[in-house]
């Protein structure tokens, strides 16, 4: 994960975990009416006014169906840089899902997601009136989360925040506890799959080193507060151990075979899980060429890949 792909790792946790996202954001919803029965992401592209014109892309429309039966489409739209936001382009946004979905409250909410005071605020509303006649007013749900201090939010029970914990406000000498408590806030509250996906998450915008990482790991196995996900680091240790020392191992065997460098073997063998090298490694006797071999690994990855549930 890096940060270049800011804007598709916001949309994934939103998209992993959009009823604490809604919880956290727009605790409204709930509070109205009543808890979420059905979640749905509609298409991203609205329609364009003129064939000509460029695509415009939205950047999370959320539609929630209530007990009541009421539905609120939530827009969510994610900015790390502000001078690029503007809010004429996100009324655009609301208006076209506004037609498209009649039956439904669309509520535009921006999150700004850098980690810097502003000298200067974005625009907040539109408003066109003359006299006490008012023709247009327009407003959006703001959150920037610099503005929350992540210390005040270590108990909040939601995936979301211990995920977002390093975006948000702290001193220089509290980041390493930021960090503590997002690894293992999210591990108590999060599926395994996805408490591996998010933690590249966190290191990625808490700008974790490996020294760092190594550090953290080596105290959270200390602290008896975290004895569960002290097993599960020491667990995935070991597999990754294992893992590595499968693959140098068939590398070895096949670049022997013919006679090659195991580096240029090695990168072929990426993805795939230790019982998957194991099975490899009984093949390859019978491969009469690398790109057989090739071959049965990208089936092996496929096939792994569709067996694993979707996060």
């Amino acid at each position: 994960m890096t940060k270049q792909s800011h804007d598709h790792n916001f949309k994934n946790l939103f998209l992993d975990f959009p009823k604490e996202a809604l919880k956290w954001f727009f605790p409204q919803a709930e509070q109205k009416w009543g808890q979420v029965r059905n979640v749905e992401f509609v298409r991203q592209e609205p329609k364009k006014r003129k064939l000509p014109d460029p695509s415009l892309v939205l950047d999370m429309p959320i539609l929630f169906s209530f007990e009541n039966q009421q539905l609120l489409l939530w827009l969510v739209e994610f900015q790390e840089d502000k001078a690029k936001f503007s809010i004429y382009k996100l009324l655009h946004y609301t208006t076209d899902l506004m037609e498209a979905h009649p039956q439904a409250l669309v509520i535009p909410t921006v999150l700004f997601t850098d980690r810097k005071k502003w000298r200067k605020d974005v625009v907040r509303k539109l408003e066109t009136k003359l006299n006490d006649r008012l023709f247009l007013h327009f407003e959006y749900l703001f959150f920037k989360l610099f503005d929350f201090n992540a210390r005040d939010y270590y108990n909040i029970n939601n995936p979301v925040v211990k995920i977002l914990l390093p975006k948000m406000n702290y001193k220089k000498d509290e980041r390493i506890e930021v960090i503590r408590q997002a690894y293992s806030g999210l591990f108590q509250l999060a599926s395994s799959g996805l408490f591996d996906k998010y933690v590249d998450f966190i290191d990625v915008y808490a700008e974790v080193s490996e020294q760092e990482q190594e550090n953290l790991y080596h105290e959270i196995i200390q602290h008896k507060e975290t004895v569960m996900l002290a097993q599960y680091i020491r667990d995935k240790g070991m597999q990754q151990g294992m893992q590595q020392e499968a693959m140098k191992l068939l590398s070895r065997q096949i670049a022997r075979r013919f006679q090659i460098s195991p580096d240029s073997v090695h990168p072929m063998f990426a993805g795939l899980t230790t019982d998957q090298l194991e099975e490899l490694g009984e093949q390859f006797v019978d491969a009469e060429s690398l790109d057989e071999i090739r071959g049965w690994a990208e089936e092996k990855r496929l096939s792994g890949a569709q067996r694993r549930p979707s996060c």
